[in-house]
Protein backbone atom coordinates (compact mmCIF):
# COMPACT_ATOMS: atom_id res chain seq x y z
CA UNK A 1 0.00 0.00 0.00
CA UNK A 2 1.22 3.32 -1.19
CA UNK A 3 -0.39 5.97 0.49
CA UNK A 4 -1.17 6.84 4.42
CA UNK A 5 -4.88 6.45 4.78
CA UNK A 6 -5.89 8.79 7.63
CA UNK A 7 -6.38 7.32 10.70
CA UNK A 8 -9.56 9.51 12.65
CA UNK A 9 -10.70 8.76 16.60
CA UNK A 10 -14.24 8.59 16.42
CA UNK A 11 -15.99 9.40 19.70
CA UNK A 12 -19.40 8.30 20.78
CA UNK A 13 -21.94 10.23 22.02
CA UNK A 14 -25.58 9.78 23.26
CA UNK A 15 -26.09 13.66 21.46
CA UNK A 16 -23.59 15.80 23.16
CA UNK A 17 -21.20 15.48 19.95
CA UNK A 18 -21.43 19.24 18.94
CA UNK A 19 -21.13 20.48 22.37
CA UNK A 20 -18.30 18.40 23.34
CA UNK A 21 -16.01 19.52 20.26
CA UNK A 22 -16.63 22.88 21.33
CA UNK A 23 -15.32 22.44 24.17
CA UNK A 24 -12.36 20.49 23.56
CA UNK A 25 -11.85 22.95 20.76
CA UNK A 26 -11.48 25.99 23.17
CA UNK A 27 -9.06 24.49 25.33
CA UNK A 28 -6.42 23.63 22.84
CA UNK A 29 -4.55 25.27 20.14
CA UNK A 30 -4.70 24.95 16.71
CA UNK A 31 -8.09 23.33 16.89
CA UNK A 32 -11.34 23.90 15.39
CA UNK A 33 -14.64 22.31 14.24
CA UNK A 34 -15.44 22.13 11.09
CA UNK A 35 -18.46 20.14 8.57
CA UNK A 36 -21.57 18.84 10.49
CA UNK A 37 -23.44 16.42 9.12
CA UNK A 38 -27.04 15.41 10.32
CA UNK A 39 -29.37 12.74 10.25
CA UNK A 40 -32.60 12.21 7.55
CA UNK A 41 -35.07 9.78 6.96
CA UNK A 42 -32.90 7.30 5.99
CA UNK A 43 -32.48 4.60 7.86
CA UNK A 44 -34.61 5.84 10.91
CA UNK A 45 -35.77 2.30 11.78
CA UNK A 46 -32.37 1.52 12.84
CA UNK A 47 -30.47 4.68 14.53
CA UNK A 48 -33.73 5.82 16.00
CA UNK A 49 -32.45 9.81 15.50
CA UNK A 50 -34.68 12.61 14.80
CA UNK A 51 -34.43 13.72 11.46
CA UNK A 52 -32.36 17.21 11.67
CA UNK A 53 -30.35 16.27 14.69
CA UNK A 54 -26.79 16.34 14.25
CA UNK A 55 -25.10 13.05 13.18
CA UNK A 56 -21.17 13.56 13.51
CA UNK A 57 -19.10 16.77 13.58
CA UNK A 58 -15.48 16.85 12.00
CA UNK A 59 -12.96 18.74 14.68
CA UNK A 60 -9.05 18.88 15.11
CA UNK A 61 -7.78 18.92 18.03
CA UNK A 62 -3.66 20.40 18.00
CA UNK A 63 -3.97 19.66 14.12
CA UNK A 64 -5.40 16.03 14.68
CA UNK A 65 -8.56 15.07 13.40
CA UNK A 66 -11.41 13.77 15.37
CA UNK A 67 -15.15 12.97 14.73
CA UNK A 68 -17.75 12.99 16.85
CA UNK A 69 -21.01 10.80 16.46
CA UNK A 70 -24.19 10.92 18.27
CA UNK A 71 -25.27 7.38 18.05
CA UNK A 72 -27.36 7.24 21.34
CA UNK A 73 -27.02 5.86 24.27
CA UNK A 74 -25.70 2.42 22.77
CA UNK A 75 -21.88 2.92 24.35
CA UNK A 76 -20.43 4.67 26.87
CA UNK A 77 -15.92 5.55 27.06
CA UNK A 78 -13.93 3.86 29.08
CA UNK A 79 -10.42 4.19 30.46
CA UNK A 80 -9.12 1.76 28.07
CA UNK A 81 -8.65 4.30 25.16
CA UNK A 82 -7.62 7.75 26.20
CA UNK A 83 -6.76 10.92 25.02
CA UNK A 84 -3.20 11.63 26.44
CA UNK A 85 -2.16 15.32 26.12
CA UNK A 86 1.84 16.05 26.57
CA UNK A 87 2.06 19.25 27.43
CA UNK A 88 5.44 22.00 27.29
CA UNK A 89 4.25 23.94 30.52
CA UNK A 90 2.60 23.55 34.08
CA UNK A 91 0.30 26.62 33.07
CA UNK A 92 -1.36 24.06 29.94
CA UNK A 93 -1.22 21.66 32.41
CA UNK A 94 -3.14 23.15 34.96
CA UNK A 95 -5.63 24.65 32.82
CA UNK A 96 -6.58 21.52 30.72
CA UNK A 97 -6.91 19.63 34.08
CA UNK A 98 -9.26 22.24 35.48
CA UNK A 99 -11.66 22.94 32.88
CA UNK A 100 -11.64 18.94 31.65
CA UNK A 101 -12.52 18.22 35.32
CA UNK A 102 -15.84 20.36 35.78
CA UNK A 103 -18.09 17.55 35.82
CA UNK A 104 -15.92 14.67 35.43
CA UNK A 105 -14.01 12.00 37.57
CA UNK A 106 -10.60 12.24 39.13
CA UNK A 107 -9.49 8.62 38.13
CA UNK A 108 -5.52 9.44 39.24
CA UNK A 109 -4.86 13.02 40.92
CA UNK A 110 -2.94 15.53 39.44
CA UNK A 111 0.63 15.35 41.24
CA UNK A 112 4.25 14.44 40.79
CA UNK A 113 4.80 10.85 39.72
CA UNK A 114 8.04 8.83 38.43
CA UNK A 115 7.20 9.97 34.84
CA UNK A 116 6.35 12.90 35.19
CA UNK A 117 6.56 16.15 37.41
CA UNK A 118 2.75 17.01 37.07
CA UNK A 119 0.32 14.47 35.56
CA UNK A 120 -3.09 13.35 36.18
CA UNK A 121 -6.08 11.18 34.57
CA UNK A 122 -9.20 11.95 34.85
CA UNK A 123 -12.73 10.82 32.90
CA UNK A 124 -14.53 14.27 31.79
CA UNK A 125 -18.14 15.09 31.67
CA UNK A 126 -19.14 12.90 28.74
CA UNK A 127 -16.98 10.35 30.39
CA UNK A 128 -14.24 10.50 27.63
CA UNK A 129 -10.85 9.91 29.66
CA UNK A 130 -7.59 12.14 29.33
CA UNK A 131 -4.15 11.70 30.39
CA UNK A 132 -2.29 15.14 31.07
CA UNK A 133 1.10 15.30 31.84
CA UNK A 134 3.75 17.80 31.76
CA UNK A 135 6.41 16.68 29.27
CA UNK A 136 9.98 16.05 30.21
CA UNK A 137 11.39 16.98 27.16
CA UNK A 138 10.75 20.10 25.09
CA UNK A 139 8.15 20.73 23.11
CA UNK A 140 6.90 23.97 21.74
CA UNK A 141 3.21 22.95 21.94
CA UNK A 142 0.41 20.28 23.12
CA UNK A 143 0.42 16.96 21.56
CA UNK A 144 -2.67 14.63 21.64
CA UNK A 145 -2.10 10.98 21.53
CA UNK A 146 -4.59 8.43 21.35
CA UNK A 147 -3.46 5.45 24.64
CA UNK A 148 -4.85 2.20 24.16
CA UNK A 149 -4.85 0.47 27.40
CA UNK A 150 -4.93 -3.64 26.88
CA UNK A 151 -6.85 -4.84 30.17
CA UNK A 152 -9.18 -7.78 30.86
CA UNK A 153 -9.11 -10.24 28.40
CA UNK A 154 -6.44 -8.33 26.20
CA UNK A 155 -4.10 -7.81 28.96
CA UNK A 156 -0.75 -8.70 27.81
CA UNK A 157 -1.33 -8.38 24.48
CA UNK A 158 -0.25 -4.84 24.07
CA UNK A 159 3.25 -5.81 21.54
CA UNK A 160 1.57 -8.71 19.68
CA UNK A 161 -1.14 -5.64 18.68
CA UNK A 162 1.32 -3.16 18.22
CA UNK A 163 3.57 -5.26 15.80
CA UNK A 164 0.19 -6.57 14.30
CA UNK A 165 -0.88 -3.01 13.52
CA UNK A 166 3.06 -1.95 12.22
CA UNK A 167 2.85 -4.12 10.26
CA UNK A 168 -0.85 -3.50 8.28
CA UNK A 169 -0.28 0.32 7.92
CA UNK A 170 2.35 2.28 6.05
CA UNK A 171 4.36 5.00 7.41
CA UNK A 172 4.13 2.71 10.82
CA UNK A 173 7.32 2.18 13.43
CA UNK A 174 7.43 1.54 16.42
CA UNK A 175 9.55 4.39 18.55
CA UNK A 176 9.80 2.84 22.16
CA UNK A 177 8.79 -0.14 23.87
CA UNK A 178 9.60 -0.17 28.17
CA UNK A 179 8.12 -3.84 29.51
CA UNK A 180 7.48 -4.60 33.19
CA UNK A 181 10.65 -5.94 34.91
CA UNK A 182 10.45 -8.53 37.93
CA UNK A 183 8.78 -7.18 41.18
CA UNK A 184 6.78 -4.41 38.93
CA UNK A 185 3.40 -3.90 39.22
CA UNK A 186 2.14 -5.70 36.45
CA UNK A 187 3.30 -9.12 34.57
CA UNK A 188 7.03 -9.16 33.79
CA UNK A 189 7.18 -9.12 30.03
CA UNK A 190 4.06 -7.20 29.66
CA UNK A 191 4.00 -3.38 28.21
CA UNK A 192 4.60 -0.80 30.66
CA UNK A 193 4.80 2.07 27.83
CA UNK A 194 4.79 2.22 24.18
CA UNK A 195 4.78 4.69 21.73
CA UNK A 196 4.04 4.07 17.90
CA UNK A 197 3.38 5.79 14.72
CA UNK A 198 0.61 3.65 11.97
CA UNK A 199 -0.19 6.15 8.70
CA UNK A 200 2.34 8.69 10.19
CA UNK A 201 -0.13 9.19 13.41
CA UNK A 202 1.63 8.63 17.21
CA UNK A 203 -0.10 6.21 19.29
CA UNK A 204 0.58 5.21 23.10
CA UNK A 205 -0.23 1.58 24.50
CA UNK A 206 0.19 -0.52 27.79
CA UNK A 207 -0.90 -3.46 29.22
CA UNK A 208 -2.50 -3.57 32.47
CA UNK A 209 -3.59 -7.04 34.21
CA UNK A 210 -5.56 -5.56 37.03
CA UNK A 211 -8.89 -6.26 37.26
CA UNK A 212 -10.85 -2.84 35.75
CA UNK A 213 -13.98 -4.50 34.76
CA UNK A 214 -13.85 -2.50 31.68
CA UNK A 215 -12.00 -2.82 27.97
CA UNK A 216 -12.63 -1.87 24.35
CA UNK A 217 -15.81 -0.96 22.71
CA UNK A 218 -17.50 1.14 20.10
CA UNK A 219 -17.63 4.48 22.26
CA UNK A 220 -13.91 4.84 20.99
CA UNK A 221 -13.32 3.50 17.70
CA UNK A 222 -10.50 4.55 14.76
CA UNK A 223 -11.89 5.51 10.72
CA UNK A 224 -9.86 4.52 8.74
CA UNK A 225 -10.37 6.27 5.30
CA UNK A 226 -9.44 4.15 1.79
CA UNK A 227 -9.08 5.48 -1.65
CA UNK A 228 -10.07 2.74 -3.12
CA UNK A 229 -12.23 -0.61 -3.29
CA UNK A 230 -8.78 -2.25 -2.78
CA UNK A 231 -8.14 -0.72 0.38
CA UNK A 232 -11.43 -1.18 1.87
CA UNK A 233 -10.52 -4.69 1.39
CA UNK A 234 -7.28 -5.01 2.33
CA UNK A 235 -7.98 -3.42 5.91
CA UNK A 236 -11.43 -4.95 6.42
CA UNK A 237 -9.82 -8.58 5.93
CA UNK A 238 -6.53 -7.16 7.75
CA UNK A 239 -8.17 -6.11 11.09
CA UNK A 240 -11.53 -8.03 10.76
CA UNK A 241 -9.61 -11.33 10.70
CA UNK A 242 -9.86 -13.55 14.33
CA UNK A 243 -12.33 -10.64 15.52
CA UNK A 244 -15.77 -10.31 16.55
CA UNK A 245 -17.75 -10.75 13.41
CA UNK A 246 -21.24 -9.81 15.21
CA UNK A 247 -19.97 -6.10 15.33
CA UNK A 248 -19.39 -5.54 11.63
CA UNK A 249 -21.98 -4.06 10.39
CA UNK A 250 -21.90 -0.20 8.22
CA UNK A 251 -18.01 -0.68 8.01
CA UNK A 252 -17.58 -0.94 11.96
CA UNK A 253 -15.70 -4.25 13.16
CA UNK A 254 -14.09 -5.56 16.26
CA UNK A 255 -10.47 -6.23 16.00
CA UNK A 256 -8.97 -9.74 17.59
CA UNK A 257 -7.54 -7.41 21.01
CA UNK A 258 -11.19 -5.73 20.91
CA UNK A 259 -10.32 -2.53 19.38
CA UNK A 260 -13.20 -1.23 17.03
CA UNK A 261 -12.27 0.38 13.58
CA UNK A 262 -14.34 2.19 11.03
CA UNK A 263 -13.04 0.95 7.25
CA UNK A 264 -14.75 4.04 5.00
CA UNK A 265 -14.65 4.66 1.42
CA UNK A 266 -12.79 8.63 1.86
CA UNK A 267 -15.59 9.28 -0.35
CA UNK A 268 -18.73 8.45 1.89
CA UNK A 269 -18.21 11.34 4.21
CA UNK A 270 -18.18 14.05 0.97
CA UNK A 271 -21.48 12.28 -0.19
CA UNK A 272 -23.23 12.54 3.34
CA UNK A 273 -22.25 15.95 3.91
CA UNK A 274 -22.48 17.36 0.04
CA UNK A 275 -25.15 19.58 -1.16
CA UNK A 276 -27.17 16.66 -2.54
CA UNK A 277 -29.62 16.45 0.05
CA UNK A 278 -31.63 13.59 -1.85
CA UNK A 279 -28.67 11.56 -2.83
CA UNK A 280 -27.44 11.72 0.46
CA UNK A 281 -30.28 10.21 1.70
CA UNK A 282 -29.62 7.01 -0.73
CA UNK A 283 -26.71 6.65 0.34
CA UNK A 284 -27.51 6.46 3.93
CA UNK A 285 -30.05 3.70 2.88
CA UNK A 286 -27.57 1.59 0.99
CA UNK A 287 -25.12 2.13 3.69
CA UNK A 288 -27.31 0.73 6.59
CA UNK A 289 -27.40 -2.45 4.34
CA UNK A 290 -23.79 -3.06 4.67
CA UNK A 291 -21.79 -4.54 5.90
CA UNK A 292 -18.30 -4.17 4.25
CA UNK A 293 -18.89 -1.09 2.37
CA UNK A 294 -19.17 -1.33 -1.09
CA UNK A 295 -17.84 1.69 -3.19
CA UNK A 296 -19.99 1.19 -6.25
CA UNK A 297 -22.57 0.69 -4.80
CA UNK A 298 -22.50 3.44 -2.36
CA UNK A 299 -21.52 5.63 -5.49
CA UNK A 300 -24.13 4.19 -7.30
CA UNK A 301 -27.18 4.64 -4.65
CA UNK A 302 -25.62 8.70 -4.07
CA UNK A 303 -26.33 9.48 -7.87
CA UNK A 304 -29.28 7.53 -8.13
CA UNK A 305 -28.15 4.73 -10.68
CA UNK A 306 -29.58 2.03 -7.65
Amino acid sequence: MTNHPPIIPCLWFDHEGEEAAALYTSLLPDSATGTVTRYGKAGQEVHGRQEGSVMTVEFSLAGRSFLALNGGPHFKFTPAVSLFAHCSSEADVDRLWNRLAEGGNVLMPLDRYDWSDRYGWLSDRYGLSWQIMLSRSPRAEIEITPSLMFTGDAAGKAEEAIRAYTGLFPAAEIAEMHRYGPGENDREGNVKYARFTLAGQSFIAMDSSYPHGFGFNEAFSFQVLCDSQREVDHYWESLGAGGDARAQQCGWLADRFGLSWQIVPAVLPKMLSGPDKEGASRAMEALMQMKKLDVAVLEAAHAGRS
